[in-house]
């Protein structure tokens, strides 16, 4: 499994051109040789590959708003093959469909067709959860849901372990659960405070998750792409903390 940062983390560093520039540039020097394209302000898709390229970053993968998906199809498939990017991530459920189970099913053959459209263009869908998917309904969570009631070839998943882990349920087990249906993972990690046991994002290996079992899950189902996330580093630099966390990784074995 290779390792990308997850481009969300540095999101206030990504407003124009040229705060992107002078961000690509700086993730590799953290020693990133992948980068999954979200949270990045207005920029020519032929720009943003030749900045990528400069800097010997790989597109790995995407978040693309569901508007896009929906209604600029064949705008975000064009940007995709100039990226040289086959994933195409969705960040999240829209608000309409989380609150019932009838929401999930309806979104999952909306996610269906519109995979579909991807795979005929030689590009998959992928949806990445947060911890609202694991609600029950009549005994099943939102993830199953959306698991059971999806193409297996046109809709996979990007499991975010944190957000697994923050819903009750297992990230190893889910990694397992998807395997076959996930080339791309969420990486991030969940510490805790000492006066209220609040959840707060932590930088690989600096929780309390178990990042060994979770990797070697990963590696045994086929993923292929590692991508750290962190969506609030509190006091610390982002680019810090993206460091923290590939050192953490290489530590274990990954990102090398």
């Amino acid at each position: 499994m290779l390792i990308a940062a997850q481009l969300y983390t540095l999101r206030n560093f990504l407003k124009t051109p040229e705060d992107i520039a002078s961000t690509l540039k700086r993730v590799k020097e953290i020693g990133y040789n992948a980068v999954q394209v979200s949270g990045v302000g207005p920029i020519d898709p032929k720009t943003l590959k030749e900045l990528t390229d400069q800097n010997q970053l790989t597109i790995c993968a995407t978040h693309v708003p569901f508007a896009d998906l929906t209604d600029n199809l064949d705008q975000l498939i064009e940007q995709h093959k100039i990226w040289d990017c086959r994933y195409v991530g969705l960040g999240g459920l829209p608000q309409e469909y989380r609150t019932s189970k009838e929401g999930y099913s309806t979104f999952a053959k909306i996610a269906t067709e519109i995979g579909k459209k991807l795979n005929d263009a030689g590009l998959q869908f992928i949806y990445h959860n947060h911890d609202f998917e694991f609600v029950k309904f009549d005994g099943r969570t939102g993830m199953d849901i959306l698991f059971e009631e999806s193409d297996p070839q046109a809709v996979h998943f990007e499991i975010d372990v944190y957000w697994v882990q923050a819903g009750g349920a297992d990230p190893a087990a889910w990694v397992n659960k998807v395997a076959g249906r996930m080339k791309v993972v969420h990486l991030k990690d969940m510490r805790v405070t000492s006066t209220r046991g609040e959840q707060l994002f932590a930088e690989v290996g600096e929780g309390n998750m178990n990042f060994p079992r979770i990797l070697e899950t990963c590696v045994q189902t086929g993923v292929e792409w590692g991508a750290v996330e962190q969506d609030n580093t509190y006091e610390r630099d982002p680019f810090e903390s993206l460091a923290i966390s590939l050192r953490n990784l290489q530590q274990l074995g990954f990102g090398k």
